[in-house]
């Protein structure tokens, strides 16, 4: 069998990763713009609970997966590798099918009673067959990552990313143009907006199911025919089971705990919505200019233009530096083996310098700039942009902090402390779930409480990763000398491209973009100066 060095097989990841989440941000935002802020909240209570199942699945079980067939591969154990997928094809399919039929039953109380969006329904009901797929996927993509063999799970996600985009925006669209026809198939008094959602929403059960149906055609590597399987010896379904459960239940509490703030969101801020709304119904509307929605959808609106807008926003930049903690943690880990202390302080500090070129100039950018960025992705709903200008505010500081945490836990679990990660993001979610229910409910900051939260959540996480990390290596990481020169150089960027913006003599469609090179062009300058971004490593 044809084996990828650890570096290729890296590069292939990222570069899939980086393709999928380009073609998430290009289904997001026409979505959002076509369902507007009513439609994203049921949207997004569906999505938010397709987030956490599906990380469960693809990273806990193909983690699993993968770790068990590369122990047996490596020495020429292929009669047990076969045995590894046998038993976990038969084990999370039962598991998948039994997940997707308890989501399907309690879509009408998780609607109602935890998300307070009734409506969204028909969206979580359409969702609940990505569950059993999201389980087979996973364990196909296990087998070939742990015969280390990355191209099929990096030609699936791509696929998956694509079909998401082509059939979800699709389905959307052919419902909002023929509301008449697709209503006749539904109870009277339906809400278009909440089948367009579920539409939507259908559209990426498909995607899991096309990822599915590419890796069954392309097998698992190691099929009934293949002379290896006839090496080696079996272990008991038991004992495979035990083992898999073993490495599952802590990588998938990580998982879970790294999405319980999406969570948290869905389950709190309609509910604190309402409290604000009636509180001070009035200041609400005139604030947002909200006077033509539904009084009993605006609290589902304000959510929908939160999560649809400036969440969508807030999540590109660190799923992009994410990348940075996955290539540094073989690093660290090799020099923490050798006791190098001195490498592993000069790895630490290099992979936060590298983060923080991108995380910093990016955050602070879509804090300055985030009215011209919301009306120039979302033109057609201004009503929306409004509501989310002042949380992409908070936001757009909140991305530099979980753009940094991210290499931190990449750190930390290079270093043995795999558990560090899950109680540091305890500890944030806290926080976060403190800030929605103490500021949501204030008429004065609604909405923005979520956001405002988020960042405390994130600054949080950050400054405790620093303290544990430098405790647990037992280095001083010099945080500030390596941060400092990022700040002082993104400022220049971002202060930049706000004044450049306004006064741009062209068509307000071309003015960001100009604004955002001269930003850049001011960035890479004062980068020189100030030595950001040199690294030698």
């Amino acid at each position: 069998m044809k084996k990828q060095s650890f570096l290729k097989g890296s590069v292939i990841l990222i570069a899939s990763a980086i393709i999928a989440k380009a073609i998430g941000a290009l289904f997001k935002i026409p979505l959002t713009n076509m369902l507007g802020g009513v439609g994203m909240s049921y949207f997004s209570c569906a999505y938010g609970l397709f987030l956490p199942v599906y990380a469960l699945t693809a990273t806990g079980l193909t983690t699993a997966v993968a770790k068990l067939t590369a122990e047996s591969c490596a020495f020429g154990n292929y009669r047990n590798v076969k045995k590894i997928q046998k038993v976990s094809l038969l084990l999370f399919s039962a598991a998948g099918l039994a997940g997707t039929v308890a989501v399907a039953i309690l879509a009408g109380p998780f609607s109602e009673k935890i998300a307070a969006c009734p409506k969204a329904e028909l969206s979580i009901l359409m969702i609940a067959p990505s569950v059993f797929f999201g389980c087979l996927t996973a364990v196909y993509r296990g087998c070939w990552e742990g015969m280390r063999n990355m191209y099929p799970t990096a030609v699936s996600q791509v696929i998956e990313a694509l079909v998401r985009l082509a059939a979800g925006l699709a389905l959307c669209s052919y419902v909002l143009t023929n509301p008449d026809k697709v209503l006749t198939h539904f109870p009277e008094g339906t809400d278009i907006l909440a089948v367009a959602a579920a539409a939507s929403v259908l559209g990426i059960s498909l995607s899991t199911l096309a990822g599915t149906l590419f890796l069954y055609i392309r097998g698992t590597g190691l099929e009934n025919n293949s002379p290896e399987i006839k090496l080696g010896h079996e272990d008991s379904s038991k004992t495979i089971i035990k083992a898999i459960f073993k490495i599952l239940i802590p990588v998938a509490l990580g998982s879970i705990v790294t999405n319980l703030t999406s969570l948290i969101d869905l389950a709190t801020i309609i509910r604190c919505l309402d409290k604000s709304i009636k509180s001070a119904p009035e200041y609400l509307i005139g604030k947002y200019g909200l006077n033509d929605i539904d009084p009993l959808e605006l609290s589902e609106f304000i959510y929908g233009s939160f999560n649809g807008l400036a969440v969508t926003i807030f999540n590109l930049i660190p799923s992009i530096t994410n990348m940075f903690g996955k290539g540094i943690l073989p690093n660290i880990a090799e020099s923490w083996a050798k006791k190098d202390s001195t490498a592993v302080k000069r790895l630490s500090e290099n992979v936060i310098k590298a983060t923080a070129f991108l995380a910093v100039p990016s955050g602070l950018g879509i804090s300055f700039l985030a009215k011209p960025i919301l009306l120039f992705l979302f033109p057609n709903r201004v009503q929306e942009c409004l509501v989310s200008e002042e949380s992409l505010i908070f936001l757009g500081v909140g991305v530099i902090f979980l753009a940094l945490s991210f290499p931190l836990f990449s750190c930390l679990q290079a270093i043995g402390r795999a558990d560090a990660p899950v109680k540091l993001m305890l500890i944030g979610v806290a926080v976060k779930l403190a800030g929605n229910l103490l500021l949501i409910p204030i008429p004065e900051i609604n909405v923005s409480g979520a956001a405002i939260s988020t960042l405390l959540c994130y600054f949080v996480i950050f400054v405790l990763s620093i303290l544990v990390y430098s405790k647990a290596a037992g280095v001083k990481i010099r945080i500030l000398k390596s941060l400092m020169p990022a700040v002082i150089s993104g400022l220049f960027c971002a202060l930049t491209a706000w004044m450049v913006y306004p006064h741009i003599p062209l068509i307000n469609r071309y003015a960001l973009p100009i604004a955002v090179c001269a930003g850049g062009v001011v960035y890479l300058i004062a980068s020189k100066l100030t030595g950001n971004g040199e690294n030698r490593d």
